[in-house]
């Protein structure tokens, strides 16, 4: 894992990646036994395998060893190729450019090719999690394409879904490890090549528990000057340590300069100078660069997920002032780019203020956030007619699929489609131009004619004004609820407005309009009264927004205004801790501190175990207490009775621990066994009982 840098001194590095790759391999402690398995099948020209799958859970350095990874295939002539799911559309085609940069990927589904150059391709995964829709993709159609010399590292958070276990030709070429935290050892050589007193170590691995992301923000606190005084079995330790670490910022602008970055979705320098009201933000850039929890990806740099969550609640709860005139610098830099020529600049930028909303008060949307940005709507394809009327025909009946397929024949423009990355159509929208349709197709359409209708009785259109609609919102398994379909509509009406001269009235056309009231009043769309109409016996509402009474360049600011006038100081929605991923010999140490402890609950209650899988998975242990882990440790000394070999060694196990002799001596009588007899079948009892619980640690229950 890489550590933080308080010094900027470049040495005699030729260039800036070599400069990078030197630190990194500096400060990189651990995960040898990972980097050895890597380095195994990169030197060898037949590997044992060619997909090495790493998962852990937030902040546990998934990230640093693919640096690693990168730079070793670097210093071996191969060519790594990175991609990061936080960067990319979960979609084949946004994959397969980023591939066609170094390999020769043809159209179609033939053979990808070697690269032009030659040398061999190392494909760098990271985030997988966010590229999940993929899964099939990747394992059934992309990975079989690809030359048999490319290697390939995947890091996310979830181990690989049971398919690729369950295709025993997978079997071979797969490699999974869980990354757990750092061994104690470990964590004490990070510690001292960033330059941490030794007298501090102890304190500090006690503390982290050898937590990667915990590790680097106590040494950035104690390198700043700080202190440190957390509980060693405190849940929120990263929380805690972000916190110390914003008190001991140097000046108003670096904090100013970490409140933009953890409020925004990525951060750039330009979105520096205008937030900051300042000519020349470099410093502050670099100085945000080089923090140990801040990323840096295609579109700017971004804090890790668990520091952004923490940064953004404390500066809500502890300055609403400030927040809000955070929020309102990125709102003014995001209006300026909404108005660039449409293209992916403008999708990022509709991205980016649809984001900013996704927590505050009275906001609260029918977006999928877990999908949003990551399915790009596109126009639909005349091959995608039958398609998308089947999907009326099923969520909405005969009656309506029949006036769908009088607006694809009027109209076949405004039908836009959010696919699968197999390609399989997920669910399509259609925006309608009122203005351009005839007085027939109105009139053959209830919900035309009632928005038609509605904008002649408040505020006629003029004539060279335009009425628009979106008549159809269709996801195949959603309908209308959060789902990437849902997620494409404001970023196809944003367009739509950005891109209509004389854009009079916009309207929305959804079911059951009751629920969605309250959001769409927020986003002054209001319902239209007055305006609901029936089709095929389901009734529908109008949403409907006056672009000259509040023109587009206005609504982002009206809508944000409304959001941060309401009271922000109430403390955010308590989250569960993350788990704990104990490296084995803490794991091993803590399962031993259980045995003895088993009569303590006041000691088991803080005992590092109790924030583990182990633990926290089990079946009803949704607050996990003494009692939980008790039950567990004590399963695992009762699984010694399933074969009659062991029985010797659960009655050690058992009279010492559960039955709990007053020593090992008296335990030894009471069985009738001599002490160096007890004390070997007690050794592989607790043994056996440790490996029994890391065994389940790392794959779950088994049954």
């Amino acid at each position: 894992m890489p550590s933080p840098a308080p010094g900027t001194g470049t040495g005699s590095a030729g260039t800036f990646g070599e400069l990078l790759a030197s630190r990194r391999q500096r400060r990189f402690v651990g995960r040898t036994a990972e980097v050895e398995l890597f380095r195994s099948a990169l030197d060898s020209a037949e590997p044992p395998f060619l997909v090495l799958h790493v998962h852990g859970p937030p902040g546990v350095g998934k990230t640093s060893l693919l640096d690693v990874c990168a730079d070793l295939a670097t210093g071996a002539g191969a060519r790594p190729v990175r991609l990061d799911g936080r960067d990319l559309i979960p979609s084949p085609s946004a994959v397969l450019e980023v591939l066609g940069e170094v390999l020769d990927v043809p159209d179609g589904d033939g053979a990808i090719g070697e690269p032009s150059g030659g040398g061999r391709v190392v494909i760098l995964l990271d985030t997988y999690e966010r590229l999940a829709p993929l899964d099939d993709w990747v394992r059934t159609r992309l990975l079989p394409r690809l030359p048999a010399t490319v290697l390939i590292v995947v890091a996310g958070r979830a181990p690989p879904a049971s398919a690729w276990r369950a295709d025993p030709a997978w079997r071979e070429l797969l490699r999974v490890v869980s990354l757990r935290n750092l061994s104690p050892e470990d964590s004490r050589r990070y510690l001292q090549a960033c330059g941490v007193d030794p007298a501090r170590h102890h304190q500090l691995v006690e503390q982290s528990h050898g937590h990667p992301l915990g590790l680097s923000l106590m040494a950035d606190v104690l390198l700043r000057g700080g202190e440190l005084a957390a509980d060693p079995l405190t849940p929120d330790l990263v929380g805690i340590l972000l916190r110390r670490f914003v008190e001991i910022i140097p000046d108003g602008r670096h904090r100013r300069a970490l409140e933009v970055c953890a409020l925004a979705r990525s951060t750039t320098e330009s979105l520096l100078r205008e937030v900051l009201w300042s000519e020349d933000t470099h410093e502050e850039f670099g100085w945000l660069r080089g923090l140990s929890f801040v990323e840096q990806g295609a579109d700017g740099l971004f804090p890790h997920d668990l520091a952004r969550d923490t940064l953004e609640a404390d500066l809500r709860w502890r300055d609403p002032d400030r927040y809000r005139g955070v929020l309102r610098g990125i709102r003014s830099h995001i209006n300026v780019r909404l108005r660039s020529p449409q293209g992916h600049n403008q999708q990022q930028a509709i991205a980016d203020a649809k984001y900013m909303f996704r927590r505050l008060p009275g906001v609260l949307s029918p977006v999928d956030w877990d999908a949003w940005g990551q399915h790009d709507p596109e126009p639909a394809r005349p091959e995608d007619q039958e398609a998308i009327l089947d999907l009326v025909l099923t969520a909405e009946g005969a009656e309506s699929a029949a006036i769908a397929a009088r607006w694809w024949d009027r109209q076949p423009e405004g039908f836009f489609v959010v696919r699968s990355a197999e390609g399989v159509l997920g669910g399509f929208l259609a925006l309608v131009n009122l203005t351009r349709a005839s007085a027939d197709d109105i009139a053959a359409d209830p919900g035309a004619q009632a928005a038609w209708a509605h904008a002649a009785r408040l505020a006629p259109p003029r004539p060279t004004e335009t009425v628009t609609q979106s008549r159809f919102v269709v996801d195949r398994d959603a309908y209308q609820g959060p789902s990437p379909t849902f997620n494409a509509t404001p970023m196809l009406t944003m367009q739509r407005y950005l891109s209509t001269p004389k854009l009079a009235w916009d309207f929305l056309t959804l079911a059951e309009p009751e629920r969605w009231d309250a959001y769409f009043a927020a986003a002054d769309m209001p319902r239209a009264a007055g305006a609901d109409f029936w089709v095929g016996g389901r009734r529908y509402g109008l949403f409907a927004h006056d672009f000259r009474q509040v023109p587009v360049g206005s609504l982002l600011e009206l809508v944000t205004e409304r959001a941060l006038s309401q009271d922000l100081t109430s403390a955010a929605t308590a989250e569960r801790p993350p788990l704990l991923v104990l490296s084995q010999p803490e794991f091993d140490d803590s399962v031993r501190q259980a045995l003895r402890d088993l009569r303590r609950p006041d000691l088991l209650a803080r005992n590092p175990l109790q924030q583990t899988r182990l633990v926290r998975g089990r079946a009803g242990a949704a607050d996990p207490s003494a009692a939980t882990l008790a039950a567990v440790v004590s399963a695992a000394v009762e699984s010694l009775r399933e074969h009659p070999r062991d029985d010797k060694l659960w009655r050690a196990v058992e009279r010492t621990y559960l039955r709990s002799a007053a020593t090992q001596e008296r335990a030894a009588e009471a069985l009738g066994l001599p002490f160096s007899t007890f004390r070997r079948h007690l050794t592989q009892g607790v043994d056996r009982v440790v490996a029994w619980l890391w065994d389940r640690e790392i794959y779950g229950e088994q049954h």
